[in-house]
């Protein structure tokens, strides 16, 4: 039995849901958290936030925070490189967490970062998010 023929959009979601498994794998090897890091924000808010990452801003920012993701290459302006050197030393953990919750307008950024207001509820999650945006230096 020969199976039906599957829309071009949905062979394209399910490369980007393999592609999004990829990245969160990455995510997960790759981590170091800054000295300290993992006694302050537990380990399910660490995974939730991984799991947030993949979901939310691998689109945007890539796997690994280039500003390479797929919906980041059409946009203008294009994603920030979380890794950054300049970048990373010219903000503060609250910067970050504010941009995370707010997303760009509360910074008086791009209102195409979109907010996160479900996790200014969750301040591990947001703090394990912020670790994992000061980790993507780590690499340069």
């Amino acid at each position: 039995m020969r199976r039906p023929e599957q829309p071009q959009a949905a062979r394209a979601l399910r490369g980007w849901a393999a592609g999004a498994a990829v990245a969160a794998i990455a995510i997960l090897a790759c981590l170091r958290l800054p000295a300290g890091a993992a006694e302050q924000i537990p380990p399910a808010a660490m995974k939730e936030a991984q799991e947030i990452y993949t979901q939310r801003c691998t689109t945007c920012h890539g796997p690994t925070g280039k500003g390479d993701g797929p919906v980041g290459a059409v946009l203008s302006p294009k994603p920030r490189d979380l890794g950054d050197p300049a970048w990373q030393k010219s903000v503060t953990d609250e910067h970050i967490e504010k941009i995370i919750v707010g997303g760009g307008p509360a910074v008086g950024k791009s209102p195409l970062m979109t907010a996160s207001p479900d996790l200014s509820a969750k301040p591990d999650v947001v703090k394990a998010l912020r670790a994992m945006v000061r980790n993507f230096a780590a690499g340069k």
